[in-house]
């Protein structure tokens, strides 16, 4: 199977599992990631803080991250726990843009694929040059942003649990205790239990800042549900 005929499985997830691959663009106005964390993040933070409310600062920063790492999380996860391989998610490989209305959308125009082993270091590595961006600019701290890089893989892991066979499920969860594991990139941001037949519970060891937000309350991750 290749990496076309799994991007269509997964799209059957569900929306934000959907990634259109292959050329034309499927509307105007994608740009690879690689642009967005230079000088365009300023401007997608902006409107992050626009549409939720909090202005264009820490709050919003921290929103835009974990929106991004949620997307790349999803098509990552999703793919190797369905095929055993994984797209490139290099920054330079996956292109985005932001709708009118509605969520960030990626888009593969040449969606080279890699081992699911791989999938720590091409998701973390991407998200290595928006965390570096953010924190200059916005002074977001590391552990919030490994946090939200935690929570996007639990969530991600979560929507998959319910929606894939046993196989890809089993696969799915091997993959994120292994990134959540204390040998793993992800150690000490959260604790992560998996019940078979229960569904998988995580407790991040930071805030994502949402709470800021105007009506926004705590997530269900949060670590300040627990204090």
């Amino acid at each position: 199977m290749d990496m076309d005929d799994v991007l269509r499985r997964l799209a059957a997830v569900g929306p934000f599992f959907t990634v259109p691959c292959g050329g034309p663009p499927p509307a105007p106005g994608f740009r690879p990631l690689a642009e967005l964390y230079g000088e365009p993040l300023g401007p997608y933070v902006t409107e992050v803080g626009r549409r939720i409310r909090s202005g264009p600062g820490r709050v919003a920063a921290s929103t835009a991250q974990l929106g991004i790492a949620s997307r790349l999380w999803s098509l990552g996860l999703g793919c190797a726990a369905l095929s055993g391989r994984l797209p490139d998610l290099d920054p330079g490989r996956v292109w985005w843009r932001l709708p009118d209305g509605g969520s960030l959308e990626l888009w593969l125009p040449d969606p080279a694929d890699l081992p699911a082993r791989a999938l720590g270091e091409s998701v973390l590595g991407n998200l290595a040059r928006l965390d570096a961006a953010l924190r200059e600019r916005y002074g977001v701290s590391a552990k919030v942003l490994r946090g939200n890089a935690a929570s996007g893989l639990t969530g991600a892991l979560r929507v998959l649990l319910d929606r894939v066979p046993p196989e890809p499920e089993r696969v799915a969860v091997e993959l994120a205790a292994a990134l959540l594991a204390d040998d793993g990139p992800l150690a000490g941001t959260g604790t992560f239990v998996h019940e078979p037949g229960l569904g998988v519970a995580f407790v991040r060891r930071s805030c994502c800042l949402y709470y800021r937000v105007p009506g926004g309350g705590l997530c269900g991750d949060c670590v300040l549900r627990t204090r």
